[in-house]
């Protein structure tokens, strides 16, 4: 029949009423959005199954360590442990809530577990004396600057948060990855685009030719120009994934979390080591600082002398595991990297099925032919001179432009744990708003960021005068020049009114 009542498809000879052509419409769009969310469950799996596999790994190695912790103290230290042992697991649960994106400054954490276990050690070990909480907080202020338990803490404190600060990003990035390709998945399609991918896939069906394949090309410049919102997040997609790759080598490498993260409880039973070591003197110390406590009525104990016995603790290593884990991670990163921009021509060749570029006996949009125009670039600004799809590209899809900023904040947090600095999970987004990429972010505007967050960086002091006199002049002093300058002002304008 004469096709004059068409409104997407060639208006000749056709085999489609009005109902068909809308019903066809309905289905083309149906059938790629499908196609879309599909795509994106392919990635998104690749990524989930990252994580999954990561902080499998990374909770494991945290639970032997405090079962080996649990296993092996109570027989090595007795009452040192049995009396302690809530300090230890508030560590580990600690440590825990880190990682899993808790609002928590690890090395305040740290330092409270070192503080805590210094308190009842102390007095555990000086069971002849009435020790009171006062005389606690000045035996940890003089006691601090001996370094009780050695150089265990601050080593600790340096290899483990840099490990969870890696990890925690690490495995936090595949999942925003993941996050960013489902909500983008899911973005609907335009009118124009609708119309577009009609004309592409069913216009054929209602000129009888049915079996004819779209041309490539057609088909890239039609899906180019739906899919041009999404295109423009590959170059922070990239940066995310190159990203999660260097911090993988990182994990694997300096920040060694198999090393660290697995022989944590080592490292205490080393500290508690030193500290009965270095009783004697750090006691007398203590006294000479604090004065002499009271003499306790309950007298001495002999747990300390029998339990200063060294006994080494074993740590299973998993490196293996762990190279091997990071080897496939890297592998699936470098796939993933290019997934935006080859998204049109993986579904024009796999879904769409269209023609090879050389065929003349394509689809082509009107007919059966060779198609001619030229293919888009990526990206909406590339979209402009389109010829298949209408595009504004004033204005960008504010979803995806969501997303896009999504990927610079865990770039950013990627780029920041890759040189051992945190950044608090919960105010990033305030923080890295108007930032570009990790790799693009200047050194000023990032040292900025970071100092909100002290973390991993003690924070800057800077004396106060005790005379407020002090301050004032100081104040008064800075204030020269702009006084200056206002008086120099003033003169000139003044001559020049004397010289009118």
């Amino acid at each position: 029949i004469l096709g004059e009542h068409l409104r997407i498809c060639p208006q000749g000879y056709t085999c489609c009423t009005s109902e068909m052509e809308e019903n066809f419409a309905n289905k083309s769009r149906s059938e790629f959005e499908a196609m879309m969310k599909e795509a994106g469950r392919s990635v998104q799996t690749t990524l989930t199954a990252q994580h999954r596999s990561f902080d499998s790994y990374f909770q494991d190695l945290l639970n032997k360590s405090e079962k080996a912790l649990y296993d092996a103290f109570p027989s090595i230290y007795g009452e040192l442990y049995t009396q302690n042992i809530k300090v230890f697991k508030d560590l580990y649960s600690e440590l825990r809530r880190y990682y899993r994106g808790s609002n928590i400054n690890l090395e305040e954490a740290l330092n409270e577990f070192w503080t805590r276990l210094l308190e009842r050690l102390f007095k555990l070990l000086n069971p002849q004396y009435h020790i009171t909480d006062e005389y606690l907080d000045c035996m940890v202020k003089h006691a601090e600057q001996h370094r009780p338990f050695g150089e265990v803490p601050r080593d600790l404190k340096v290899k483990a948060t840099r490990a969870f600060i890696a990890a925690r990003s690490y495995a936090q990035g595949f999942l925003v990855g993941s996050d960013v390709v489902k909500k983008v998945s899911q973005v609907s399609l335009s009118h124009e685009c609708t119309r577009a991918i009609m004309k592409l896939m069913y216009c054929p069906h209602c000129r009888g030719m049915s079996s004819v394949k779209p041309c490539n090309n057609y088909c890239l410049n039609v899906v180019k120009g739906c899919l041009a919102n999404q295109a423009d997040l590959n170059t922070e997609w990239k940066y995310l994934m190159d990203s999660l790759a260097v911090v993988a080598d990182r994990i694997d490498g300096p920040y060694n979390v198999d090393t660290v993260i697995g022989t944590i409880h080592m490292r205490i039973a080393e500290a508690i080591s030193n500290l009965q070591e270095n009783k004697d003197s750090l006691t007398a110390k203590v006294f000479q600082g604090c004065g002499n406590p009271k003499i306790s009525t309950k007298g001495s104990s002999s747990e300390d002398k029998k339990r200063r016995v060294k006994v080494p603790l074993e740590a299973k290593s998993s490196a293996q595991a762990l190279e091997m884990l990071v080897l496939d991670a890297k592998g699936n990163l470098t796939a993933l990297k290019t997934y935006w921009i080859t998204l049109p021509s993986s579904l024009c060749s796999k879904k769409v099925m269209a023609s090879s570029a050389a065929d003349d006996k394509c689809w082509n949009g009107m007919t059966k032919g060779s198609y001619l125009p030229e293919v888009m670039g990526d990206g909406l600004a590339n979209q402009i001179n389109n010829p298949e799809v209408e595009v504004d590209i004033t204005k960008p899809d504010m979803t995806i432009r969501q997303q896009i900023m999504q990927l610079k904040i865990m770039t950013n947090r990627l780029g920041n744990a890759n040189i051992g600095n945190d950044v608090d999970f919960q105010d990033a987004s305030d923080d890295m708003s108007g930032s570009g990429s990790g790799d693009s972010c200047p050194d000023d505007v990032c040292g900025k960021r970071l100092s909100k967050s002290p973390s991993t960086r003690q924070p800057e002091t800077h004396a106060i005068p005790k005379q407020s006199g002090h301050g004032i002049s100081g104040a008064s002093s800075r204030s020269l020049p702009s006084a200056f300058l206002l008086l120099l002002s003033m003169a000139f304008i003044a001559v020049q009114h004397w010289c009118r």
